[in-house]
């Protein structure tokens, strides 16, 4: 088995070279092409290798944190990512030249004329245009490395509903998701993010899961910070998929356990009630709502320990509920359906794919739009709604772009 993973895994390499060398050679081209300077050439050449390089280097030779992405291992991830996406919006513009000119060439051989079909202005052109093009997601894929991962932005929504109790009319709800504390690298810009968030002054405030990427240790620099979070009606939580350290090769099954139970006690340590498939009322005078956590149930390969009946063994039907549910696809396949009404879901995980395009009332793209129907914001089908964080921290790709940090601040009022 060890032979034969070992041999996939170098396979991958092989053919992951292959294409990014193939890509940079027919790139190298364009630029020969576009750019009359040999020294833009070797530049390019160098820098390309140099990232290449680095990529192989830390996911080798570079840690022994196995599967773990480490902060080196994601940051040599996010630079072949930027020359990747380089490298592939030029060759389209390039590519789409030959195809050209091999079908004319071809048309030309079998009809025997002799009109010359190669246009070399055009395909400079083409080429200064694939190369200005390519640079935008460049530019803002390194943009997002260096400065857009903590680009924190505050998302304010009012939510109406007509059988909100008196008391809850103007109860303001703030969301986090995803922090995956993890990923971080500097304790100033955390240290904005939480003022930020205790400025909202919400008066309860709900965490939906992905505290690390895989170990509790990964919260220890930033616990002092985030026990800082207030709310008068205090602070909830719930657990994501990266929270159950399911992405690590642990030694013994006791110490992935372990890691479990020690993300717990940060979190309460941090002073947040943890519901693990339990509920709680938020109570004020003689009104209450239910407030519903259950543990990550995800589509496909991810963990499925939510249990909503479990959940919801101590409220009554008749209860305005808000649930805390990590991945959105447990709303659409499950509670959505589920014969208890649940007035508003809570989720996050999708991050948005940490790099879209949002200019609110014209255009709202990720490619997590691709995989998830409810990605990023607020839904409402079946007269339920929900609201899917994008995330306070970022994983895989170290940065974003366009779909930024957010903490998501809920008003809810009373339907007149």
């Amino acid at each position: 088995m060890v032979v034969k993973n070992t041999f996939a895994a170098m396979l991958r390499w092989i053919i992951f070279i292959t294409i990014y060398i193939a890509l940079g050679l027919y790139t190298l081209q364009a630029l020969k092409t576009a750019v009359k300077h040999p020294w833009v050439y070797y530049v390019f050449i160098i820098v390309s290798a140099l990232i290449l390089g680095n990529l192989i280097y830390q996911f080798t030779w570079g840690d022994t944190e196995g599967r773990v992405l480490s902060r080196p291992k994601s940051y040599a991830l996010g630079l072949v990512l930027a020359v990747f996406m380089f490298q592939l919006v030029s060759v389209i513009f390039l590519f789409s030249e030959d195809i050209f000119r091999i079908i004319s060439g071809t048309y030309h051989k079998l009809t025997g004329s002799t009109k010359e079909f190669s246009l070399p202005q055009r395909r400079r052109f083409l080429s200064i245009l694939g190369i200005g093009i390519a640079a935008l997601p460049f530019g803002a894929l390194l943009y997002g490395m260096f400065k857009g991962k903590y680009n924190f932005q505050v998302l304010t929504y009012t939510l109406e509903f007509e059988d909100l109790p008196d008391a809850f009319d103007g109860y303001r709800i703030t969301q986090l998701s995803d922090i995956h504390s993890g990923s971080f690298d500097n304790h100033k810009k955390i240290e904005y993010a939480v003022d930020l968030i205790n400025q909202q002054q919400s008066d309860v405030l709900l965490f939906t899961g992905d505290m690390v990427n895989n170990m509790a240790t990964e919260m220890k620099p930033w616990k002092d910070i985030f026990a800082t979070l207030k709310a008068e009606d205090g602070k909830f939580s719930v657990l994501g998929n990266h929270d159950y350290g399911d992405y690590v090769d642990w030694e013994t099954e006791a110490l992935k356990r372990q890691n479990l139970e020690d993300l717990k006690t940060i979190q309460r340590d941090m002073g947040f009630d943890l519901m693990l498939n339990e509920s709680r009322y938020l109570e004020k005078g003689n009104d209450r709502i239910a407030l519903v956590g259950v543990e990550n149930w995800g589509r496909g390969g991810f963990k499925k320990a939510g249990d909503l009946k479990k959940a919801t063994e101590n409220i009554d039907k008749n209860d305005f509920k808000i649930l805390m549910s990590h991945d959105p696809s447990h709303w659409e396949d499950i509670v959505i359906d589920d014969e208890l009404h649940y007035h508003l879901t809570l989720s996050g995980h999708t991050h948005g794919m940490q790099f879209g395009i949002e200019i609110p009332g014209w255009i709202k793209w990720s490619p997590a739009s691709w995989r998830y129907k409810y990605w990023a914001g607020i839904y409402k089908e079946k007269g339920q709604f929900i609201n899917v964080n994008r995330g306070l921290g970022f994983l895989g790709y170290p940065g974003r772009f366009g779909i930024w940090p957010e903490i998501t601040v809920i008003t809810l009022k009373k339907k007149a």
